[in-house]
């Protein structure tokens, strides 16, 4: 089975081809979708990339949130579809009420760029299924508005239900409440994080690991798990 995964390109998108590679990496077939289109092209998974959309200067992800194609991708979410936003497409899964609470400009208003250890929280997502809970991983990361936020009640509800998928460990970069670095929903098909999976995918270019530089691989998981997924929802 050849499992087709679609990468959604909004203007402004700037890790859609980064996203596409870590597909292809991982075994799938790459889709490239644009946002003005009401087509998914018949693919199994969905990638929201990261990067600085249209309307961003407004509330991150909040004018990409309204277009066309987003309704499907509602859709497809209630399907039970893979679908993972990544950065920007994170925000814009929380702006389209996909994912509960939002994201604001980092606690110290400053752009910021690291390789990231993070501890898996939830490993039973379609996402998240090829880590171990409690595993801590290495994910390059790289925001302005990566703070993440939420009122009281939802709060407890995310933590209560088991919602919170990664926590950042070490340092929290932007003042992200409780530490939480990515989300999941209640079905576990709908996954969001601020940092880059797609950027740690092949050796020689992902972070440094002990082992050797830029050796890191972790983010390669994240879309194997999503194959993985599908094949066996399939079966």
């Amino acid at each position: 089975m050849t499992v087709r995964v679609g990468v959604i390109t909004f203007p402004g998108s700037l890790d859609d081809r980064d996203a596409q590679r870590a597909v292809r990496l991982a075994g799938a077939e790459a889709v490239a979708l644009w946002h003005g289109s009401h087509d998914l092209d018949g693919v199994d998974a969905l990638v929201l990339p990261g990067g600085f959309s249209y309307g961003d200067y407004l509330r991150a992800g909040a004018i990409a949130a309204l277009a066309p194609i987003m309704s499907e991708v509602k859709d497809a979410a209630g399907r039970g579809m893979p679908i993972l936003g990544i950065c920007n497409g994170f925000q814009m899964l929380v702006e389209a009420r996909l994912l509960p609470g939002g994201l604001i400009r980092n606690a110290n208003q400053q752009f910021i760029r690291r390789d990231q250890r993070l501890r898996v929280e939830n490993a039973d997502t379609a996402w998240t299924s090829g880590f171990e809970a409690g595993q801590e991983i290495v994910i390059p990361l790289k925001n302005a508005d990566g703070g993440y936020i939420a009122d009281a009640e939802t709060l407890a509800r995310v933590e209560g239900e088991g919602l919170v998928a990664f926590r950042y460990l070490g340092v929290n970069p932007n003042g992200s409440l409780d530490d939480i670095a990515g989300l999941a929903n209640e079905r576990g098909n709908v996954v969001g994080l601020m940092p880059h999976p797609e950027h740690a995918v092949e050796a020689g270019f992902g972070p440094d690991t002990p082992s050797a530089m830029r050796s890191g691989e972790d983010g390669r998981t994240f879309f194997e798990s999503a194959i993985t997924a599908v094949v066996n929802a399939a079966a």
